[in-house]
C-alpha cells in the first residue's frame, strides 16, 4: 500500500513522507525546497512531489493520504478544554464551540489545496485523519523497532492535547493512558521562556538548552510556573506561561509583565551573560524535573511491563539534555527519539499510524538519510554552469579527511539529505575537534551565530564507548552524554562547558560516506570523531541542492567544499 503523509500550512514545519508497503521510502520538510526556515504558512507541495518522484510514482498512484489532524478529537475534548481554558481566556474557550466548523474548513482546506497542487481531486483519494499526538506517538513507536514500549509525546499543542502518555503493544496498537490539554503545556512553558531570553519561540528553544549549562539553576525558582497536580498531571501558571494578550509584556511576545517584574527586563544581548544564563538553567531544570516526575506518575507500570523501553516525540523531545535525564532514570533502559520530533515528523507519524491500522508492518527506521540526492554528473553540470573550478577526487572521504587533519574546515555534501533538524553527515560543516579555536571560527566566520553555541561530534560507533560515558546508541544526535575525562583535552572543540557532547554515533549502514571519512581521519590523527554542524547559516534551513550549497559556500567564510566527488577550493592547492 502506498501511503502519503502530509503535514500542511496549518502547522509549522510542513512536510511529506511516503510509505510503500510499510517501508519508509522518502521524507522531507518543505523548508528545504523553499529556503524559508520552518516554512510557516506553506503547504508541502515541493516535498510531496519529491517524495513521489523518489519512488517513481504519480500522485494518482497513492492509495491513501494520511493527515495529522482530527476534528473528532477536538469535538470529544472541547468541553474539557473549555472548562480549563475559560479562566485564562474566555474567548478561546467559547471558540472551541463557535469556531470548530471554521477551523475544520481551514485545516481541511490546506490539505485540499496541497492535493490539488499535486494534480489530485481531493474527493478522489481516501484520507485518514490522525490525531496530532497519535501521529507523534506513531512516528516514534512504529519506527523504533521495539516490540512494545511506553510512549511519551509533548509539544506546544495539538488539536487540544499538549502531552500524551501511552503504550505501544505487540500488535502495533497505541493505547492512551493519559492526556494533558492546553493551555497546560510543557512546550508552551519552554517557548515562553525562550521568548523572554531573547529568542524566537518554535525556533530558539535549542539555544536556551545550549545556554543553560553556563548558569546555576538554584539562583532562580521557577517552580510556580509549572506545578504538579494531585491527580498526576500538571498545571501551568496562567499569569506567566503563554499569557493572554492583555497580560503580555511586549506586542507579539507571550511572557508576562508579571514575569518581567519578577525576573527583570528580557534579554537583548547576543552574549550568554548573567542573569540570563541562570534563568536559562532554571528553565531547563524545571522542564527536566517535571517530565521525570510525570513519567514516574504516569508511565511507571508501562515501563515495567515493557522492560524499560520508552519512545519519545513532539517538539519537547528535541531537548537532548532532557533525553539524557530520561535515559539515566532507573525506570528507563532504552530510549528511541524520533529525529524529526517537531511538527515536521507528524506527516510521517500519520502515515505509519494509518499503515498499522490497516494491518501493515512498518519497518524500523534505519537511517535519517531520506531526502534528495544528486549524482556526480548533476553536480558537475551545476559547477560547469557557473564556471566554478573543481577537482574530481577518486576518494572524497579521504580528500576531506586530509584537509581536516591539517586543521581546515570543510563543507561536506554527500548522498541523501537528512530528515529532521540535525546534520548527520550528508549536509554538514566538519572540523578538527583537536584544533583549539575551530568552533569559535565556525561560529564567527561561517555560521554567523552566537559565539557561545556548542558543536557536536560525529564519532565512529566502534570507538563511541571509549570516548563517551555510555554504551547507548545515538544515531540521530538526540542525546547528550558525558565525554570521558581522558578525551576532553584531546577533542576540546566538541565538549560543552558541562563536559557533555551531543554525538552522532556513525555506523557504515546508517551513514556510509561519513563512516569512511571518520575512518580516514582516525588513520591520520588517531581521533575517531570530527566536529559536525549543519551546512547552513544562521536563520536558514539545512542545505538541500548543489545550488544551495554553492550559494552558502561563496557567501560565507568556508574555504573547502567536498560535494559528491568534486572538491571546490577558494584558494589554490599548495
Amino acid at each position: 500500500m502506498k501511503i502519503l503523509g502530509i503535514g500542511c500550512s496549518s502547522f509549522h514545519d510542513p512536510s511529506a513522507a511516503l510509505l510503500v508497503d510499510g517501508q519508509l521510502v522518502a521524507a522531507a520538510e518543505e523548508e528545504r525546497f523553499t529556503r524559508s526556515k520552518h516554512a510557516f504558512g506553506q503547504n508541502p507541495v515541493h516535498a510531496a512531489r519529491w517524495c513521489l518522484a523518489q519512488a517513481g510514482l504519480r500522485a494518482q498512484d497513492v492509495d491513501l493520504v494520511a493527515y495529522p489532524w482530527s476534528a473528532r478529537i477536538l469535538k470529544e475534548k472541547r468541553w474539557e478544554y473549555a472548562k480549563r481554558a475559560f479562566p485564562k481566556s474566555p474567548s478561546k474557550a467559547i471558540r472551541a464551540f463557535t469556531k470548530l466548523v471554521g477551523l475544520q474548513r481551514k485545516r481541511v482546506g490546506a490539505l485540499h489545496a496541497t492535493l490539488e497542487a499535486l494534480g489530485l481531486e481531493p474527493e478522489a483519494v481516501p484520507v485518514e485523519f490522525v490525531e496530532h499526538h497519535l501521529a507523534h506517538a506513531s512516528s516514534a513507536f512504529h519506527l523504533s523497532g521495539y516490540p512494545s514500549a511506553a510512549i511519551l509525546t509533548a509539544d506546544g499543542e495539538g488539536e487540544v492535547t499538549s502531552t500524551l502518555f501511552a503504550e505501544g503493544v505487540a500488535d502495533g496498537r497505541i493505547l492512551k493512558l493519559r492526556e494533558v490539554l492546553k493551555p497546560d503545556s510543557l512546550g508552551l512553558f519552554y517557548a515562553t521562556m525562550t521568548e523572554y531570553l531573547g529568542f524566537d519561540a518554535m525556533d530558539g528553544e535549542y539555544k536556551v538548552m545550549g545556554m543553560a549549562p553556563y548558569g546555576d539553576p538554584s539562583r532562580y525558582d521557577l517552580s510556580h510556573m509549572v506545578r504538579l497536580t494531585d491527580d498526576g498531571g500538571f498545571r501551568c501558571d496562567d499569569e506567566r506561561v503563554w499569557v493572554a494578550r492583555s497580560k503580555r509584556a511586549a506586542p507579539g511576545k507571550h511572557f508576562s509583565r508579571t514575569t518581567v517584574a519578577e525576573l527583570g527586563p528580557p534579554r537583548t544581548t547576543e552574549e550568554a551573560v548573567e542573569p540570563y544564563i541562570h534563568i536559562a538553567a532554571a528553565t531547563q531544570k524545571l522542564l527536566e524535573d517535571r517530565v521525570l516526575a510525570l513519567v514516574e506518575r504516569n508511565l511507571k507500570v508501562a515501563l515495567e511491563r515493557h522492560e524499560g523501553r520508552l519512545c519519545f516525540a513532539g517538539g519537547v523531545a528535541l531537548n537532548v539534555r532532557l533525553n539524557r535525564k530520561l535515559l539515566e532514570h532507573p525506570l528507563v533502559s532504552t530510549l528511541f527519539v524520533q529525529p524529526a520530533s517537531s511538527d515536521a515528523g507528524i506527516a510521517l507519524g500519520a502515515a505509519t499510524y494509518a499503515a498499522v491500522q490497516r494491518g501493515e508492518r512498518v519497518a524500523p527506521m534505519g537511517t535519517a538519510a531520506l531526502g534528495p540526492s544528486y549524482t556526480p554528473a548533476r553536480v558537475h553540470e551545476v559547477l560547469d554552469g557557473f564556471s566554478i573550478p573543481y577537482e574530481v577526487v577518486p576518494d572524497p572521504a579521504d580528500a576531506a579527511a586530509e584537509l581536516l587533519a591539517a586543521g581546515e574546515v570543510v563543507a561536506w555534501f554527500q548522498g541523501r539529505m537528512e530528515w529532521g533538524p540535525r546534520a548527520l553527515g550528508q549536509r554538514s560543516i566538519l572540523g578538527n575537534p583537536s584544533v583549539k579555536g575551530t568552533a569559535e571560527d565556525i561560529n564567527r566566520r561561517i555560521k554567523y551565530r552566537e559565539p557561545w553555541r556548542p558543536f557536536c561530534p560525529s564519532i565512529l560507533a566502534e570507538d563511541a564507548a571509549d570516548v563517551l560515558d555510555t554504551t547507548h546508541d545515538s544515531p540521530y544526535m538526540t542525546f547528550t552524554f558525558g565525554v570521558r575525562p581522558a578525551w576532553r583535552d584531546r577533542v576540546p572543540e566538541i565538549v560543552h562547558v558541562d563536559g557533555s557532547a551531543r554525538p552522532q554515533v556513525v555506523t557504515p549502514e546508517r551513514a556510509p560516506a561519513m563512516h569512511r571519512l571518520l575512518t580516514a581521519f582516525k588513520r591520520r590523527t588517531g581521533l575517531p570523531c570530527v566536529i559536525n554542524t549543519s551546512l547552513n547559516r544562521r536563520g536558514e534551513p539545512l542545505i538541500c541542492s548543489p545550488e544551495d550549497a554553492l550559494s552558502m559556500f561563496f557567501a560565507s567564510g568556508l574555504e573547502y567544499l567536498v560535494i559528491e566527488d568534486a572538491l571546490v577550493r577558494k584558494r589554490p592547492a599548495r
